[in-house]
This record gives structure tokens, sequence and C-alpha cells, in this order.
């Protein structure tokens, strides 16, 4: 398989790092207001991530986080701020230029936030596919529109390494680009639009099975929005393509036996006329109150037949709480 076009990923991403550009890739990660914290301008010009992997109820005991292609150092930055301890986050990045914007930002970072300091990230030189950290270290892991890239083999070895380098019970969380339809071989092959996150994206369904495949016990679908457009008059596609961004948290939990725990956003709500009901596999449903429930255990409360159990379709949107 060629790897040709990592090459012309750090191509692109070279100019972008001494060429901030405004609108290349994704630039859609939310820029958090969070209190005492100021963002430089050229930290968001170089806002390359199609949506947040930063989530407070992540980043609780003081973890150790992994970002994995540094981009301008924001969310690094949005890391930094829930940690505060030296080497506290590690930024991991292949590209010389990438690393070297991320410090100058930082410095000006440290002008502009009080409490901030450049050692409280670790900037590494590294491969997303041979990760320079030790095993079982790391307490959160994240990466923001870098998998997309990657061919079928090189995502998995990437997915391989987070997993690797995460603690038993460990959160890798990922935003991606995503498509239901198919995207033809011309475009999947074009260098450019996979180094710009666009033609790598896969089916929500055959990405999550990748993630299991790895390992990961536990996914919680926690976002999915609408994000870009392919159309036949710009792109080589004969029909309209519609690209979606999601936002993943897989867990490294043991397997169970059944299989992997899903989350997409269902609800279930028993209406009966006990005060609760219990499908005796561990979950109890009280009367008329919702309960977050994975696809696996929404199916198998289905299967009951039950005209006093409700089960909502998936909104993509989990918040937590769930059943497992």
């Amino acid at each position: 398989m060629s790897t040709n076009y990592l090459e012309t990923t750090k191509n692109v991403y070279r100019e972008a790092a001494e060429n901030p550009q405004v609108g290349l890739c994704c630039t859609t990660t939310p820029m958090w207001q969070l209190p005492g914290l100021e963002i430089p301008l050229r930290m968001q010009q170089m806002n390359y991530g199609c949506g947040s992997t930063v989530h407070s109820r992540d980043l609780v005991n003081n973890p150790k986080i992994l970002y994995v292609g540094v981009g301008g150092g924001m969310e690094l930055l949005q890391f930094a701020y829930h940690s505060r301890q030296k080497n506290g986050v590690i930024g991991v990045d292949v590209v010389d230029e990438m690393l070297q914007a991320s410090r100058d930002n930082f410095t000006t970072a440290e002008e502009l936030n009080p409490w901030f300091k450049s050692e409280f990230v670790d900037l590494r030189k590294g491969d997303a596919l041979q990760l320079p950290i030790e095993d079982n270290s790391i307490d959160v892991a994240a990466q923001n529109c870098l998998f997309n890239i990657f061919k079928h083999d090189d995502l998995k070895q990437a997915l391989k390494e987070m997993y690797r380098v995460l603690k038993p019970h460990g959160r890798l969380v990922m935003s991606d680009p995503i498509c239901e339809q198919d995207i033809n071989e011309d475009l999947r092959e074009d260098e450019q639009l996979r180094a710009l996150c666009l033609s790598g994206s896969l089916p929500l369904w055959d990405y999550i099975r990748m993630i299991t495949d790895i390992g990961f016990g536990t996914v919680e679908i926690r976002a999915k929005r609408p994000y870009r457009i392919l159309d036949p008059t710009h792109y080589n596609t004969k029909e309209l393509l519609v690209i979606e961004s999601i936002e993943i948290c897989a867990i490294k939990d043991d397997m169970p036996a059944d299989g992997p725990c899903v989350f997409t956003g269902k609800t279930a709500i028993y209406f009966g006329d006990q005060e609760s009901f219990d499908d005796d596999k561990g979950h109890v449903l009280l009367y008329n109150q919702p309960m977050a429930v994975c696809d696996k255990t929404a199916h198998n409360l289905a299967e009951l037949g039950r005209d006093d159990i409700y089960i909502s379709g998936s909104t993509y949107a989990y918040d937590g709480g769930g059943c497992c």
C-alpha cells in the first residue's frame, strides 16, 4: 500500500504552520470561553479541527493527557487549562514546523494568561503510527481530524497505538468527519483531499467497528453534525456527498462477553404499573424516568416485546449517565 499520501499531508501542514490558513481543513473546533482563558489570535487562525476533544468531565483527578497532531496548540492550551501541572499534557506531531509554531504560540499564551506556563505542555516529535509514549501511561488521549487522513491499515495502526498507551479505563476522545455515501476511488486516492480530512471519511459504523475491533469495550457518540459538501461542480463526483462531523469517546474497558457497549443517544422509559422494571441483566428502569441506554441494551429491551417500555431512536448526542 502506497504511503505517498502521508508525505503530501506533511507538506500541507508544513505550509499551514508557517502561513496560518483560515478555512484549511476544518477550523470548526469551538473556542470555549472559559474563565481566565485567552486564546492567542494565531492559535485561532491555526484551529485545524472539526469538533472538540476537550470535555471537563474527562479531565478530573489530574489526568495525564496526550494530544496527537498539535496544530497551532489551541486544544493543548485548553487541556492545560484543566491540568495546570508541568508536563501534564503531551503533544505529539510529526511536522517540525507545526511543533515550532505551537511553541511560539505558547509564548504568546503565557503573556495573555497569567496561570499558563509553557512547561505545562511537553511537545514531542513523533508519529501517530509509532507514538513515543510508554504503554499504559495515559489517562486521556485525543486527536482532532487527524485519523481521518489515514488509509485503512494506517488507521488501524494509529488506533492500536492509542489503545497501547492508555491506562485501563483510559479515554480516547476523537473528532473526525464521516460519510454514509460511497466515495469513489478517485476521490479516495486524491492525496490533497485526504490531507484536508475529506475523502478519507468512513461510514459511522465502519469507524466504530474499527475502534471496537481494537479492543475498546465502550464507545460514546457525543455529537454528530453536518460538516462539508462535496458537489459535482467542484469535485470529481456524480452525486452530492454529505460529510458529517462526529465526536467520539472510546473507553479502554474490558470487552463484554456479548460485545461492546456503543452509546448513540438512545433512551429507554418504563411506564408500566410497577415502581420499576428490572431486566435481570443489571438494568433497572424507574417508573417514567428516562435512562440512557447503549444500542445493545436498547435492542435487548425491544426484543422483550413489552408495550410499557418506550425506546427512542439514536440522537447521536450522548452525554453520560448510561446503563453500562
